[in-house]
């Protein structure tokens, strides 16, 4: 590019106002600087480039003098067209430089390069008009804050680049969220499966079926001795307002086995008031009501009786409709009590799961064969009893609310809710196959022995008979073996006027020549050489053994006993 720009001619012709480059702005547009016109040298005629003086040669001749140039006449040998800044006119094939970028001396267009092209403020032209502005200059004067950027316009090739790169890393996420799932449902799937485990191991340890490994009802794989397991025991006397019978049973709960048991307890069952006289059970429930019965009980049996609860039979009826009527499995067929024809239907059928509703299963409580024995009813009564607490809601709320609805008035201590939670309790255990009925054996004179009746007693019940508070008197049970009826009245007599107390032992199978004092407890061997002294016998007959369930001293009346009425 050329180091000047001539933009006019002075007066001297040779040139006027001229610009030079001096440098380049922000944008690559070139700056220009006015310099001053160049001065004609002396002596020298000024120079016309458009060949104002025409007809006259440059110079002169020989003589000096001038010659007259032809028209046209270029001293250089090239024609020159007018200066022309802007390019207005027409311009020469052979025209030359165009700072403008207008035509070429080649004839071609000059390439515009808008980063290259410099504007001057208020530049001037030759003619002294000002230079039109550009816009980005106007847009300045204006108080605009106008900015150059060389934007890149995006093409088709950009935009497929950036949809793949989002497609990428959308496709990644997509690929780490799903393997934060999988790692998340393995983790829970792990919980789960460790939490059942646990649970069936935990199972299997409470329940005593780990080997190995003890359940909280052993120790070191033995089971808890039975004096030492927790048991809840109510005691229910079932009165038949029909007939004027009663039967007793004992609910058990077991709360360290986790055993629930019915102990169906005979009405020959021999009980001591507290003066000592012997009586049975059945007879203590009529004439001593439930408070007296319950102590009796507790006495004989050695057991901590929490409640009585008086189930009248309308009651039972009501309380097996209430649960929606029971299963069981009958042994006979019972007739309808209230049956007017002969041959009528009986209203309990023998089998096996046996639908029985309110009133059947009162029938079916109650009835006693013609020959059979009290065991046999008191069987029935303890199958309806257990096919109850099957049917009972094992929650304590719902379970009390049934209580509730039967309106009894139970005697104290107990309360709706108390017996309302223990049934809760008892039936939970019969669904799930943890519960049965016994029976406590007992002699034909209803007492208790060691052999038959301690398996009951301590197993189920929890241990021996409870020892005699301080002051009362020495329980002596008394077994006739003289072969004369009458001797155990005598004895009764004469115990009773010593201070002892006394129990029907009943009458031995066979008689015996010699008579028998035995104890277990040593701190009762006192009490039986006592005993002895009283009933006239020989201190040789004091010995040390097997006693009765409920009895302190166990006398067996030989042929040698002398009655002291005698």
């Amino acid at each position: 590019m050329n180091d000047r720009y001539e933009a006019g001619y002075g007066e001297d012709g040779y040139g006027g106002d001229q610009y030079e480059i001096v440098g380049y702005d922000d944008y690559g547009r070139p700056v220009y600087q006015q310099v001053p016109p160049r001065q004609q040298p002396p002596h020298q005629q000024a120079y016309d480039p458009y060949g104002q003086q025409q007809g006259y040669p440059q110079g002169g001749d020989d003589t000096g003098r001038h010659q007259p140039v032809p028209p046209g006449y270029d001293p250089y040998g090239t024609r020159q067209a007018p200066y022309d800044p802007y390019g207005a006119g027409t311009q020469d094939p052979g025209a030359g430089y165009d700072p403008y970028g207008q035509a070429t001396a080649a004839g071609g267009q000059q390439p515009r390069v808008t980063e290259q092209t410099a504007y001057i403020p208020q530049q001037t032209r030759p003619d002294g008009d000002a230079m039109p502005e550009a816009p980005a200059a106007r847009g300045q004067e204006a108080g605009e804050d106008a900015e150059f950027a060389f934007v890149e316009e995006p093409d088709g090739e950009s935009e497929d680049v950036i949809d793949w790169l989002k497609f990428t890393e959308n496709r990644t996420e997509r690929r780490e969220e799903a393997r934060r799932r999988a790692r998340g449902r393995i983790i829970a799937l792990g919980v789960v499966v460790a939490l059942v485990v646990a649970g069936g191991v935990g199972y299997l340890w409470y329940a005593g079926k780990l080997p190995g490994v003890s359940s909280p009802g052993t120790a070191s794989g033995t089971t808890v001795a039975a004096g030492a397991q927790k048991r809840d025991v109510i005691v229910v006397h079932l009165h038949d307002t029909g007939r004027r019978g009663t039967s007793t049973v004992l609910l058990v709960d077991n709360t360290t086995t986790k055993r629930g048991s019915t102990v169906l307890l005979p009405n020959s069952l021999a009980l001591s008031d507290d003066s000592g006289t012997t009586t049975t059970l059945a007879k203590s429930v009529d004439d001593d009501g439930s408070s007296g019965t319950r102590d009796q009980l507790d006495t004989v049996l050695g057991t901590d009786i929490q409640g009585t609860w008086r189930l009248d039979t309308p009651y039972l009826q009501n309380l097996v409709e209430l649960v929606g009527n029971i299963e069981v499995d009958t042994d006979t067929d019972v007739p309808d009590p209230d049956a007017k024809e002969k041959g009528a239907a009986p209203l309990v059928h023998r089998g096996s799961a046996q639908t029985l509703s309110g009133k059947a299963a009162v029938a079916y409580a109650t009835y006693r064969g013609p020959g059979e024995s009290e065991s046999a009813q008191l069987k029935r009564f303890g199958e309806v009893m257990q096919g109850t607490l099957r049917k009972l809601s094992s929650d304590p709320s719902a379970a009390t609310t049934t209580v509730q609805t039967l309106a009894q008035i139970l005697d104290p201590p107990l309360t709706d809710k108390d017996l309302g939670t223990f049934l809760a309790r008892l039936a939970d255990l019969a669904k799930d196959g943890k519960y049965r009925t016994v029976p406590l054996p007992v002699q034909g004179d209803g007492t208790l022995t060691a052999g038959t009746s301690d398996s009951v007693v301590k197993d189920i019940l929890g241990g021996t008979a409870k020892s005699p508070d301080a002051g009362s008197a020495v329980r002596v049970a008394v077994q006739n073996a003289t072969g004369a009826k009458d001797d155990t009245e005598k004895a009764r007599v004469t115990l009773l006027g010593g201070g002892f107390g006394f129990i029907e032992g009943g009458t031995a199978s066979g008689a015996r020549a010699a008579s028998q004092v035995v104890y277990s407890d040593a701190a009762d061997k006192q009490n039986a050489t006592e005993v002895a002294k009283t009933l006239g016998l020989p201190a040789a007959a004091v010995t040390k053994g097997a006693v009765s369930s409920g009895a302190d001293v166990l006398v067996v009346l030989g042929q040698d006993y002398r009655p002291a009425a005698s």
